[in-house]
C-alpha cells in the first residue's frame, strides 16, 4: 500500500480531462486527479482525499505556467475547498465544450467501443454561462443556514452566491432560518415566478441510520407528497413550465431539465429522430410528466398509442393533467423494469430518459427483445451513457445519430442523446 499524500503539495504537469470534473496528472508513478486545472498547465497541488492505490485526488492551489483559456472563475465559491458546484468556471466556454467532448468521446471509445466525432453544442439561452439554471437544491447546515455541499463532503459552503442561477434565487435565503439538515428547492419557472420550497431533514430510522434522500441526480424522480415533508415558504408548491405551446403544471420539487433551453432542444432532437408514423405504437420510458409523450402523441396521431412510464405517482398526475387533450397517451406509475412486460408490444420506437446510473443490461435487452426498430437514448452521465450504447450494440443495434448538449455550463457535466437503429 502506498504512503498516504493526503496534504501533501508538489509541483505536477496537467494533462487531458477525465471524467468528473477534474484533470489527470502523475506523480511518482502515481495518477493524480487534479481539480481547478486546465490541461497544459503545470500547478502547485494539494491532495484533498488520498485512499491508496493507484490514484489520489487534489486541488491546483496555485497555477505556475497559466493556459492562455484560463479566465478569472466566473463562480465565487467553488475553487480549492470551495463548493463542488463549479468544477469548469475558470475555463472559457469554448474550452469547457473541447474538454467535455474529450470526456464523451473517451467514455464512448472505452465503454462502448465507439470512436465518434461527437461534438458538445450549445444550447439556446446559455449566454455567458451564468444564470442558465431555472432550478437548484440547496443544503442547509446545522445551524439551519443554506449552501452548497463543499466537494465530496457533507460540509456546507454557506455562501449562496453560485452563478448558474440568476441571483435574485437566492433573495431573502441567507441566514439561520431553515430547520438544520433540511433542504431547500428553489424554483424559477417559465411563468416568471419564484418558488422556495423547504423540505424536511431524512428521517432516522431505528438503527439511527438516516432514509436515503432524493438530492442531487435523484431528485429527477422526486416529488411532494413523498416521506419528507415539506413546506411553502415562497410561491407555490406547483410551478408553472412549458415547451413550445404546450404548458405543464408540475411539483415544484418534481423533475424538470434544469437549463431553460434544455426541455426544447431536447424535444425537437426526439421529434426528428423517432421516426414514429401514424398509428404507430411509441414508449416514453422514464417519461416524467410527459414532455417526450407529448411529441410522439404528435407523430403518432389520434389513432396511435403513447406509452408513459415514470415512477413519480405526482408526476404521472401532472402529466395526465396536461396532457388530457391527448387521449393516445397512456400514463403509468411503476419502474420501467417491472412493467415493460406488461406495455402494448412492438413499439415502432422507444424514447428513454434514465436517471444518472443509466438503463443497465435488463432494461436494455428487454427493448431489444421489443422488437423496436429505434431507440432515442437519452443520458446525463457520459459513463452510463458509454455502458448503455455498448449493450444496445450488443443486441444488434448500430448507433444512428450521435448528439450532446453543454446542459450545465460551468460543470463538468453534459447532456447525450443517441439514435439506436436495429
Amino acid at each position: 500500500m502506498s504512503e498516504n499524500w493526503t496534504g501533501q503539495t508538489f509541483e505536477v504537469d496537467l494533462g487531458n480531462p477525465g471524467h468528473g470534473g477534474f484533470v489527470v496528472a502523475r506523480h511518482e508513478g502515481r495518477v493524480v486527479f487534479v481539480r481547478h486545472g486546465l490541461p497544459g498547465e503545470r500547478a502547485l497541488v494539494r491532495v484533498t482525499e488520498d485512499k491508496g492505490g493507484s490514484f489520489c485526488r487534489a486541488d491546483a492551489i496555485t497555477v505556475l505556467d497559466a493556459s492562455p483559456h484560463r479566465i478569472d472563475p466566473t463562480c465565487p465559491i467553488s475553487g480549492p475547498g470551495g463548493a463542488g458546484c463549479c468544477d469548469y468556471s475558470h475555463a472559457n466556454l469554448s474550452v469547457q465544450r473541447e474538454m467535455k467532448t474529450s470526456v464523451v468521446r473517451e467514455q464512448l471509445l472505452r465503454l462502448a467501443r465507439v470512436e465518434s466525432d461527437v461534438a458538445v453544442e450549445e444550447l439556446p439561452g446559455t449566454g455567458d454561462g451564468t444564470g442558465w439554471r431555472t432550478r437548484v437544491r440547496l443544503a442547509v447546515d446545522g445551524h439551519g443556514v443554506a449552501g452548497y455541499h463543499a466537494y465530496r463532503s457533507n460540509r456546507i459552503v454557506t455562501d449562496l452566491r453560485c452563478t448558474q442561477i440568476d441571483q435574485s434565487a437566492y433573495d431573502g435565503l441567507g441566514g439561520a432560518q431553515w430547520a438544520p439538515g433540511s433542504e431547500l428547492q428553489v424554483v424559477l419557472d417559465a411563468a416568471g415566478q419564484r418558488h422556495v420550497v423547504e423540505i424536511a431533514a431524512p428521517a432516522v430510522s431505528k438503527t439511527g441510520r438516516r432514509t436515503p434522500g432524493r438530492r442531487g441526480a435523484m431528485a429527477r424522480r422526486a416529488a411532494s407528497g413523498g416521506p419528507r415533508k415539506t413546506r411553502v415558504a415562497i410561491g407555490s408548491d406547483t410551478v408553472i413550465e412549458r415547451v413550445g405551446n404546450r404548458e405543464w403544471a408540475l411539483a415544484a420539487t418534481g423533475f424538470w431539465q434544469a437549463h431553460r433551453g434544455a426541455a426544447n432542444a431536447y424535444s425537437q432532437v426526439v421529434g426528428e429522430w423517432a421516426g414514429a408514423a401514424t398509428a404507430d405504437t411509441a414508449w416514453d420510458l422514464y417519461g416524467g410528466v410527459g414532455v417526450f409523450a407529448s411529441v410522439l402523441a404528435d407523430l403518432v396521431g389520434p389513432s396511435g398509442v403513447v406509452e408513459s412510464v415514470e415512477s413519480s405517482a405526482r408526476a404521472v398526475a401532472d402529466g395526465r393533467a396536461a396532457l388530457s387533450d391527448l387521449g393516445q397517451v397512456r400514463f403509468h406509475s411503476a419502474r420501467v423494469e417491472n412493467v415493460i412486460a406488461d406495455l402494448e408490444r412492438s413499439p415502432a420506437v422507444v424514447v428513454l430518459d434514465p436517471p444518472r446510473a443509466g438503463a443497465g443490461r435488463p432494461v436494455v435487452e428487454a427493448l431489444a427483445a421489443t422488437g423496436a426498430e429505434r431507440i432515442v437514448h437519452i443520458g446525463c452521465d457520459p459513463a452510463s451513457f458509454g455502458r448503455d450504447i455498448g449493450l444496445y450494440l450488443e443486441q444488434g443495434f448500430r448507433i444512428g445519430g450521435l448528439r450532446a448538449f453543454d446542459a450545465f455550463p460551468q460543470t463538468h457535466h453534459m447532456e447525450c442523446i443517441a439514435l439506436l437503429e436495429r
